[in-house]
């Protein structure tokens, strides 16, 4: 039996067993979703599995905005508080003090 791969007709998100859209792609994706449902043409049911699934790609992209955060603060070196993290000289690379 052949592999078959899970993607939703309407073009608006991954099927089952897929990965989630990277960032860029689920800007797309609800962009597309909000046209459709601003069209006013979509029977209700259709527009609610619409709507549902336009909340799933924003989460799914919020987390991504989520973690690229947490990585550049960890890179500035600031805290929770956005506070700048502190350390004695000596405890970085050699050559530094």
């Amino acid at each position: 039996m052949a592999a078959r791969k899970d993607t939703k007709k309407d073009g608006t998100g991954p099927g089952e067993g897929e990965q989630a859209p990277s960032f860029e792609d689920a800007a797309e994706q609800l962009s597309n979703i909000v046209q459709r449902l601003e069209s006013g043409e979509l029977p209700l049911e259709e527009s609610l599995k619409l709507f549902e699934e336009g909340v799933r790609v924003a989460r799914s992209a919020q987390a991504r905005l989520d973690a690229a955060e947490k990585r550049v603060e960890e890179l500035l070196g600031i805290d929770e508080d956005g506070e700048p993290r502190a350390r004695p000289f000596g405890d970085g690379p050699a050559g530094d003090d």
